[in-house]
């Protein structure tokens, strides 16, 4: 059974009860109106945040100091009703000084837990490569499974959770660079670059002035109930094969052509990033209002999803080349799969 065909010439599937797309997007754009009251630009950014609370995903965000980093993930945390905690990471942290730890209450006998800033909705790890390796690492678990072990005891965060790190690329004094199998855990690395001369004067203009309220829009139960209905978006199994295709020749860029690009990379992207890719392009669409997935989701974020799961070896350090530079020229050479969407 077809259904009528959408105002972009593809045909929608039937959506399996629930809010409409429409009034999904309509939600979201309330909160990031909110957000906006205070947040000057960084249109790119406050949709990938949006798009990895939809996704249930994690962001490592790049970008000098000052860019507000910081105020967009507050704002967030206010306009969706959740807990917001932020840590900032220094080279004498402690595992526990973040994930929580047991302590010996005399008058009692008894050993209680005290649980850690992680146990939150929205955490900020503030330029978390100034942590050493022990300490970045236990965000592994809790990024990964939701939940903490303190002890023996296992314990779980609040729903819906978010991990929001930033590092600075300018210093490299007392940084520590982050374990790759924690940088697979980010869903998405997001480059955030200064803002215009337009921009900057409407910041110096609300720096200046009193400051908006940001009123709640929804709670963390809502929030839920949307990651549900992005959880219904429909992916066409030709966009899954395109982002498996993406991943593969990250590894091997001879698969599309490209047998020169081997030399700059010495580990290409793990099946995480395909997974990553497909969530958060199906958390795009549903952004966008529809209960489908199109090939420009998945291409708009692919180098927000691989950036940071390529490897690049010293030639490509001699050489000046960046891993967009080779994303960029294997997403060129791939061809985007064209979809002629039908009824389900």
């Amino acid at each position: 059974m077809h259904t009528p065909a959408s105002g972009n010439g593809h045909r929608q599937p039937s959506r399996p009860g629930g809010t409409s797309p429409a009034a999904g997007q309509s939600t979201v754009e309330q909160v990031l109106y909110e957000v906006k009251k205070v947040i000057v630009g960084q249109d790119l950014l406050l949709e990938r945040l949006m798009v990895a609370l939809l996704a249930r995903g994690h962001i490592l965000v790049e970008g000098v100091p000052g860019l507000a980093k910081t105020l967009a993930v507050k704002s967030l945390a206010e306009a969706v009703g959740g807990q917001f905690h932020r840590v900032q990471f220094t080279p004498d942290l402690v595992p526990a000084d973040i994930t929580g730890t047991r302590t010996y209450h005399q008058h009692s006998g008894e050993f209680q837990v005290s649980l850690g800033p992680v146990f939150t909705n929205l955490l900020l790890a503030d330029e978390i490569n100034r942590a050493p390796a022990k300490v970045q690492s236990a965000l592994l678990e809790v990024m990964q499974e939701h939940q903490v072990t303190i002890g023996r005891e296992t314990h779980h965060v609040p729903e819906p959770f978010l991990v929001l790190a930033t590092q600075n690329p300018i210093e490299s004094d007392g940084t520590y660079p982050l374990p790759e199998a924690q940088v697979d855990r980010f869903m998405m690395k997001v480059l955030v670059g200064y803002p215009t001369a337009t921009e900057e004067f409407v910041i110096v203009e609300r720096a200046v002035s009193p400051g908006a309220a940001i009123q709640r829009i929804i709670d963390p139960a809502q929030l839920i109930e949307l990651q549900r209905q992005a959880d219904r978006v429909y992916v066409d199994p030709s966009l899954i094969e395109y982002a498996v295709r993406l991943t593969a020749a990250t590894r091997d860029p001879g698969l599309v052509g490209q047998p020169q690009l081997a030399r700059y990379v010495t580990y290409g992207a793990s099946p995480r990033a395909s997974i990553n890719l497909v969530l958060a392009g199906r958390a795009l669409g549903f952004l966008r209002g529809r209960d489908y997935a199109l090939p420009q989701d998945l291409t708009d974020l692919a180098l927000d999803v691989l950036r940071h799961r390529l490897v690049m070896s010293y030639e490509a350090l001699a050489d000046e080349v960046g891993a967009d530079a080779v994303l960029d020229r294997i997403m060129s050479a791939l061809p985007v799969p064209e979809l002629a969407m039908q009824g389900r």
